[in-house]
């Protein structure tokens, strides 16, 4: 717990001064985060005997970064299908072909289940861009993707760990229990109300019950498919990288999930 404060007591005050900041400088933080998280993820898919296209792949990722910062998002499924006709192209290269197509799911995973889903939080910074809002609300719609995600992580942690007793998919996370699950659907809409009374007031009251409580749902969602992805490769944590949190998909694993949610609920529904 102690390496886990000191980490977040750096990352934070760096992290908001960049947020504010945005444009390239908020897109050059987003693809290290890219960067690391794809290399966690080929080194697992390793692991497993699974020859991805790493270096493609990552390629493919932060160049996706880069066009849905330029280009809003729009027309990503065109990006996503060249990618994937470049990878499948590169498997007709090797001699070897009977793992073919675990190769090329895995490489084309690893963009789209990092890279892509990342790349939303770029969105939700770019956002008010799109729908003609002041661009420094953009680090607002930031900084609301982060608290109800850490708000139900970190009430998931503290409630399953004081008085977790039933196991939510012991077979997947033998620690993640109902009522972890329960305090963290608590402290996501806490977070959303803390949100909407400080720094977010384009938030109803009843708005911010939806999105604190969605935004828990999904994020358990992705935290359990990292875990699945984690025992799959028979790994505790996916790099060392962050003191006190492991890896970076260890640390954002939940927000990969959340920011596309966050960033369509505001975009559809706010604006």
């Amino acid at each position: 717990m102690a390496l886990r404060i000191i980490a977040s007591s750096l990352f934070i005050p760096c992290f908001v001064v960049i947020t504010r900041r945005g444009d390239y400088h908020f897109l050059l933080l987003i693809d290290l985060v890219i960067l690391h998280g794809m290399r966690e993820f080929y080194a697992m898919m390793e692991m497993k005997g699974v020859r991805s296209y790493r270096t493609t792949g990552i390629i493919c990722g932060l160049a996706l970064s880069w066009y849905m910062f330029f280009r809003s998002g729009i027309y990503a499924n065109l990006f996503l299908t060249l990618a994937l006709l470049l990878i499948m192209a590169l498997e007709l290269t090797r001699r070897d072909n009977r793992t073919a197509v675990y190769n090329i799911a895995t490489t084309i995973m690893g963009v789209v289940y990092v890279a892509f889903l990342a790349s939303h939080i770029v969105l939700l910074r770019e956002l008010p861009r799109s729908v003609g809002a002041p661009y420094s609300l953009g680090a607002s719609f930031v900084y609301l993707a982060f608290i109800v995600t850490w708000a139900s992580d970190t009430g998931a942690y503290f409630v399953g760990s004081t008085i977790g007793r039933h196991a939510l998919i012991p077979r997947i996370s033998a620690k993640k229990t109902w009522e972890g699950a329960g305090g963290g659907l608590l402290f996501s809409i806490l977070g959303a109300f803390v949100a909407r009374m400080t720094f977010a007031p384009y938030l109803g009251a009843w708005e911010a019950v939806a999105l604190g409580s969605v935004a828990s749902a999904v994020g358990l969602v992705g935290d359990l498919v990292e875990s699945m992805i984690k025992r799959n490769a028979e790994i505790k944590d996916t790099s060392g990288l962050i003191p006190g949190h492991g890896g970076v998909l260890d640390r954002f694993d939940s927000l990969l999930f959340t920011a596309p949610l966050i960033y369509y609920f505001l975009k559809f529904f706010i604006f």
